[in-house]
C-alpha cells in the first residue's frame, strides 16, 4: 500500500514529465508523425525518440518491443528513465547553425512529400480505374437467353 505522500510525490513527477513531454511536441520536428507526417501526434517511441499518430503507434506496437516501445503521451506514465532517453533522443545531436537545415527547408521538403503522396494515390486510382475498364472490355460477350440447339425439334 502506498502513503498519501509516496502519491502525491509520483503525482508531482508525472505532471513534471507531462510538461517535458508538452514542451518537446511544440518543438518544430516534433510536430509530425515521424512515419506519416500526420500533424500533432500523441504517441511515442521512447526508445527510438519520436513522436508519432496513433495508426503508426499500432503499427509500431505490432513490430514489437524489441524494436520499438510506444507510450501514449497523454494516457501512459513515464518512468524518469524513459524521459530522459526520449529527451536525449528527441535533441539535435549539434547545435551549430550549419548543422541545423533551415525551417522554410524543412517545410517545403515536407510539402514535397505530400505532394509525392498526393501523386501516388492519384496514380493508383488511375490505374484502378484503367483495370476495371480493361476488365470489362475483355468479357465475354453477353450470351442469348435462347439456346444454341433447340432439343424439342419445335
Amino acid at each position: 500500500m502506498t502513503t498519501r505522500s509516496e502519491r502525491e510525490k509520483a503525482q508531482k513527477l508525472n505532471e513534471q514529465h507531462q510538461a517535458i513531454l508538452s514542451k518537446l511536441l511544440r518543438e518544430e520536428d516534433n510536430k509530425y508523425c515521424a512515419d506519416c507526417e500526420a500533424k500533432g501526434p500523441r504517441w511515442a517511441s521512447w526508445n527510438l525518440g519520436v513522436f508519432m499518430c496513433i495508426r503508426c503507434a499500432g503499427i509500431h506496437r505490432n513490430l514489437g518491443v524489441h524494436i520499438s516501445r510506444v507510450k501514449s503521451v497523454n494516457l501512459d506514465q513515464w518512468t524518469p528513465e524513459q524521459i530522459q532517453q526520449k529527451s536525449s533522443e528527441a535533441a539535435p545531436p549539434s547545435t551549430s547553425p550549419s548543422s541545423q537545415p533551415d525551417r522554410s527547408k524543412q517545410e517545403k521538403e515536407r510539402e514535397k512529400k505530400k505532394e509525392e503522396k498526393k501523386k501516388e494515390k492519384d496514380t493508383d486510382k488511375v490505374e484502378r480505374h484503367n483495370n476495371t475498364k480493361q476488365s470489362e472490355c475483355r468479357a465475354s460477350p453477353k450470351k442469348s437467353t435462347e439456346p444454341a440447339v433447340d432439343l424439342l425439334g419445335l
